[in-house]
C-alpha cells in the first residue's frame, strides 16, 4: 500500500523546490526535543480540563504542523501509543495520522535517528491496525495510480533509507505507468545504483529457466523476480542504435508486449463489447469458429486494405490491393495463409465477377476468408480474432473509436497497438509491409539483472534518446537477442527481422488512410 501524504511534498533529487512547511530551527538536540516533547503530552493528559491522550496528542500535533516540528510531533506520538502511560487502544483521527505524515514528508533528515521514512511506515502500520480510514492508500482498490512525480518521490524515499525492496517494487510500479523517464526521474535512479545499499541488494544463485519464463509471461522486458547478482554497479548514459542494440553494453531490448494476464483480460473486454453490440449468435458462432481454427500468423483487416487510396473516380473496392496483402504475408511464412475478414455484403458484390470468385473461393477453400454476418460490424471479428489469437494485425486502422470504447483496456491498448499492427502501403502495386517497432522505448530489465531506463527526448526523434544502461560492474555481456514476448516474435519477416531497412517506416511517414471503411448491413 501506498503511504498516504508521503510522497507528497518531499522535493525530487536535483530540484530546487522547498520544503511545504518550514523546520523549525531548535537549540536542544533532537532527543532533548523529543523528550521535551513527549513530557509535555504527559503533563497536558494529567492536567486540568483533559479529555485524555488523543485530545492532548491533537493539540500537540496541531502545534506542531504550525511549527514545522516533525521530530517533536513524532515523540509525542510514540509516547502515546508506546510510552508509559500510554492509553491501550488508542485510535486517532485520519486527519490526525494525515499531520504526522505530512510533517514527516517535509522533515529534516538530520532531526531523526533513522530516514523519516521509517517514522512514516511506524505511523502507517499504526493507522492501519487501529482500523483508521487512509485517505489516499486506497488508490490502488479504486484503480487509481500514482503517476511519475509520486512514484520518483517514492522511489528517492526508499533509496535514501536504504529499502531494496522497496526501490525494486516502485521501479516496476515506474515502468507500467510511464513510457520514458524524466530527467529529474533519471537522477533519483543513478543515485540508487551508486549507492552501498544498491551493491549488496540482490540474490547469488537464481533459476535461469523460471526468470526467462517470467520475461515471457510478462510480455517482454521484465521478470519481476527481485535483484539478480550482487556487487558494484555500473550506469551509463548512452544511445541505442536503430534495431534496438545498446551501445553500452551492447545487449539488444526487447519489443515489450502485454503481459499474458492483460491479453485475457483484453480479449474478454472486447467479446463483452462485441457480444452487447453484436447479434449474439452470430458473434458466439465466430466465437466457436475461431476456437477450432487457431494457426493463424495474421488476421487482415479486408475493407481497410482493398478501400486504401480508391477515392477517386474510376476507384472502387479493390480486391487486386487485398490479394497483393496476402500474397506478401504468404511469401513471408512460407506459404502460410493469413485469415482475411471481411463483410458478407462485400463478398456478395465481388462475386459476380469470374476472377474475384476464383480468388475468393481459393481463399475460402484454404481457410484464409471469414465473412461477418449482415448486421455486423466487421471491426469487432478482425480485432477479437487478432487479440485473441495473439497474433499480428494487417491495418492502418488507427482504432482510436476502440480505444474510446474500451475504457477498461485502454491502459494497455496503445502498447497492443504499438507491438501487434503491422501498417501497409503500395509500390507499383507490391504490397510494402510496415513492422512494428523492433524495440520498445521503456524501462526494460533483462534476464541477468541488468537495466535499460529511456529519458524524455523532448525533439521526439528516437534516435536522438538518451538511455541509462544499469549494469552490475563483473556482470558478462547477456546475449544478443531478448527472449521471444507472449508469443509474437518479429518472425514476420526473418531476413527483414535483423534488417528492418526498406520494411520498417516511421509512423509519421506512413500513406494517410482513405475511404469508408465501416461495413454494416
Amino acid at each position: 500500500a501506498l503511504l498516504p501524504r508521503v510522497y507528497g511534498p518531499w522535493p525530487l533529487s536535483g530540484s530546487k523546490s522547498k520544503p511545504s512547511l518550514p523546520i523549525r530551527v531548535s537549540l536542544q538536540p533532537p532527543m532533548a526535543t523529543a523528550a521535551a516533547a513527549a513530557g509535555d503530552a504527559t503533563r497536558r493528559k494529567r492536567g486540568r480540563g483533559g479529555k485524555g491522550p488523543n485530545s492532548d496528542l491533537s493539540r500537540t500535533l496541531t502545534d506542531c504542523t504550525r511549527r514545522g516540528d516533525a521530530a517533536a510531533a513524532m515523540a509525542a506520538f510514540d509516547a502515546a501509543v508506546s510510552g508509559p502511560d500510554a492509553a491501550p487502544d488508542l485510535r486517532l483521527a485520519a486527519h490526525q495520522y494525515n499531520q504526522l505524515l505530512h510533517l514527516l514528508a517535509s522533515a529534516d533528515r538530520a532531526a531523526f535517528p533513522a530516514h523519516p521514512a521509517a517514522a512514516a511506515r511506524r505511523v502507517f502500520a499504526h493507522m492501519l491496525g487501529a482500523g483508521a480510514p487512509p485517505s489516499e492508500t486506497h488508490m490502488a482498490a479504486s484503480a487509481v495510480s500514482p503517476e511519475e512525480p509520486e512514484l520518483a518521490t517514492l522511489l528517492e524515499v526508499s533509496a535514501k533509507a536504504g529499502d531494496a525492496d522497496k526501490v525494486y517494487e516502485y521501479m516496476h510500479k515506474l515502468r507500467r505507468a510511464v513510457g520514458c523517464v524524466k530527467e529529474e526521474t533519471a537522477e533519483v535512479l543513478e543515485g540508487w545504483f551508486r549507492s552501498d545499499k544498491a551493491a549488496t541488494a540482490g540474490k547469488a544463485e537464481w533459476d535461469v529457466c523460471q526468470v526467462k519464463d517470467a520475461i515471457v509471461a510478462n510480455g517482454g522486458g521484465c521478470h519481476q523476480l527481485g535483484w539478480l547478482q550482487s556487487g558494484l554497479w555500473t550506469v551509463q548514459r548512452v544511445k541505442v542504435g536503430a534495431e534496438g542494440k545498446c551501445a553500452g553494453c551492447g545487449c539488444c531490448l526487447a519489443s515489450v508486449d502485454i503481459d499474458m494476464e492483460d491479453t485475457q483480460k483484453f480479449a474478454d473486454s472486447i467479446s463483452g463489447l462485441a457480444l452487447e453490440r453484436e447479434t449474439k449468435a452470430n458473434f458466439s458462432q465466430f466465437q466457436e469458429w475461431l476456437e477450432a481454427h487457431k494457426e493463424y500468423e495474421a488476421i487482415v483487416d479486408g475493407a481497410n486494405i482493398a478501400l486504401y487510396q480508391q477515392n477517386f473516380a474510376e476507384g472502387g473496392f479493390s480486391l487486386v490491393q487485398l490479394d497483393a496483402v496476402v500474397t506478401e504475408l504468404r511469401d513471408r511464412y512460407n506459404g502460410k495463409w493469413p485469415l482475411v475478414i471481411l463483410h458478407n455484403k462485400r463478398i456478395a458484390k465481388l462475386m459476380e465477377t469470374a476472377s474475384n470468385r476464383h480468388l475468393i473461393e481459393t481463399w475460402r477453400v484454404n481457410g484464409a476468408l471469414y465473412t461477418s454476418p449482415s448486421g455486423s460490424n466487421d471491426d469487432w471479428y478482425w480485432l477479437y480474432a487478432a487479440i485473441g489469437l495473439n497474433c499480428l494485425l494487417v491495418t492502418n486502422d488507427e482504432m482510436r473509436d476502440h480505444i474510446f470504447e474500451l475504457l477498461g483496456s485502454s491502459s494497455f491498448f496503445y502498447k497492443w497497438k504499438q507491438r501487434h499492427r503491422v501498417k501497409y502501403t503500395f509500390n507499383k502495386g507490391k504490397a510494402v509491409l510496415v513492422l512494428p517497432p523492433p524495440y520498445s522505448s521503456e524501462i526494460q530489465e533483462s534476464e541477468t539483472g541488468s537495466w535499460h531506463v529511456p529519458i524524455e527526448e523532448k525533439s521526439g526523434d528516437e534516435r536522438a534518446r538518451t538511455w541509462l544502461c544499469i549494469g552490475r560492474t563483473d556482470l558478462t555481456k547477456p546475449p544478443p537477442e531478448p527472449p521471444v514476448a507472449n508469443r509474437v516474435a518479429q518472425d514476420l519477416s526473418p531476413s527483414e527481422a535483423s534488417n528492418g531497412a526498406g520494411q520498417r517506416q516511421p509512423e509519421e511517414q506512413a500513406a494517410p488512410v482513405t475511404g469508408k471503411r465501416k461495413d454494416r448491413d
